[in-house]
């Protein structure tokens, strides 16, 4: 098989350490060394660039562009297929080589792009939001009207439940229906308009039941948790990551070191929110009103949780916002306190970790699939990624240059 070096640049090899000039040998889709001065039958001139292991972005909704509730009610069902087909070239294009579908994408989504038939990231999916009635996921309205974000259809099942029984049943159901990790409100949330934030959702007995069929068919559950009390009471039940954590208190941020739980971010979620306002999206008031009251906590809690130590992944909740814009959540780490090394190693092995991946994916070392990205320039400047990503290389194949993705082979 044809040995493959990339030289001349810099490689920042997703462990933490400091870029460092080195090459990267690929072979049969798998890195097979990292140094100096390596010899191979092809080379890729890397010169000027930083070459990166594939990145992560661990909570994206590809089926979602964009809220907009007046916009919503006019796009016909079908037509959101289609846009995610752009969506994850979008995301592809970006280097990111692997992602997790944080409602939305149904086990079709994710077969399409597993086979070959399009071009994207590598997914895990979570199907539909487990939430309890009036809950996150809740699209009733006081008209008497729902319109979900998600309708139901048969291979995506409803996510609301409530009292232990349902919520056993729910997680079998999405078990049945091709889920690789689970999605739970614990807490109210900002894009739903009768709900609080800061309220908790589900009683423990409820979560202890989900995190047990959860642990059964050995998948992880992710909350959506942004109120204290719905971070910690499903930081106790088990649960491996938060999603948002905007109202995170020193106990919360106590129970998740001692639990080792992950907080994936998701800086860019309620920006996307004011901006998509600012644009003329027609959202209710209650909803900007939220997301206009939420920033500045948010900022501060993950500055909190990562100055004590906590675990952090990067997600973007883009589908909320643009898809093809995910890479400026890591300045938004870096401006709330993280080094350049650990916004990266947040978008690489630390997120491989918490998708349990990393025995394949994550890194560049010996053995790992070569997922490759070439980034222009320093990466240790995160101004303007998007447009600095040269090459993106998914198992030794090249899938996307200059930004433009290949179409997969007839």
């Amino acid at each position: 098989m044809t040995r493959r070096v990339f030289t001349g640049g810099l490689v920042l090899d997703g462990t933490g350490a400091p870029a460092a000039a080195a090459d990267v040998a690929v072979q049969d889709g798998r890195v097979v060394d990292v140094g100096p001065g390596l010899d191979g039958d092809e080379a890729v001139d890397c010169t000027g660039a930083t070459v990166l292991p594939g990145l992560f972005d661990c909570h994206v909704h590809v089926l979602m562009s964009g809220v907009d509730t007046l916009h919503q009610l006019q796009t016909p069902y079908s037509q959101v297929y289609f846009e995610a087909v752009r969506n994850l070239r979008r995301t592809l294009a970006l280097g990111i080589t692997s992602v997790r579908d944080a409602a939305g994408a149904d086990l079709g989504v994710a077969e399409a792009v597993r086979s070959g038939l399009v071009r994207g990231p590598r997914m895990q999916i979570s199907l539909a939001m487990i939430s309890q009635t009036g809950g996150h996921a809740d699209d009733w309205h006081v008209c008497g009207a729902e319109t979900p974000l998600l309708p139901v259809t048969p291979g995506r099942p409803s996510g609301i439940c409530d009292g232990p029984d349902e919520v056993r049943r729910t997680v079998r159901a999405l078990v049945r229906a091709g889920a690789d990790v689970l999605k739970v409100a614990t807490s109210g949330g900002v894009l739903s308009p009768r709900d609080d934030p800061r309220h908790a959702h589900f009683r423990p007995a409820e979560l202890a039941v989900l995190v047990e069929e959860a642990t059964a068919a050995g998948l992880a559950v992710m909350a959506h948790a942004q109120g204290a009390d719905g971070i910690k009471n499903a930081v106790r039940a088990g649960i491996r990551s938060i999603e948002h954590g905007i109202f995170l208190d020193d106990e919360a941020i106590a129970l998740m070191l001692e639990h080792g739980t992950w907080l994936v971010p998701t800086l860019s979620a309620p920006r996307a929110v004011l901006a998509a306002v600012a644009a003329g999206a027609a959202l209710p008031r209650a909803v900007v009103d939220k997301a206009i009251a939420v920033q500045a906590q948010h900022d501060e809690s993950v500055s909190r949780a990562h100055e004590a130590g906590v675990r952090i992944a990067m997600g973007t909740d883009s589908g909320v916002g643009p898809h093809g814009e995910n890479l400026g959540e890591l300045q938004l780490m870096a401006d709330r306190g993280m080094s350049v090394e650990e916004v990266w190693h947040a978008t690489t092995l630390s997120a491989a970790r918490l998708l349990r991946v990393d025995g394949e994916l994550g890194s560049l070392e010996p053995g790992k699939r070569a997922d490759v990205v070439v980034l222009e320039g320093d990466a240790a400047d995160l101004s303007g990624l998007a447009g600095r990503v040269r090459e993106v290389w998914v198992d030794g194949e090249q899938v996307a240059l200059g930004g433009r993705v290949a179409d997969p082979a007839a």
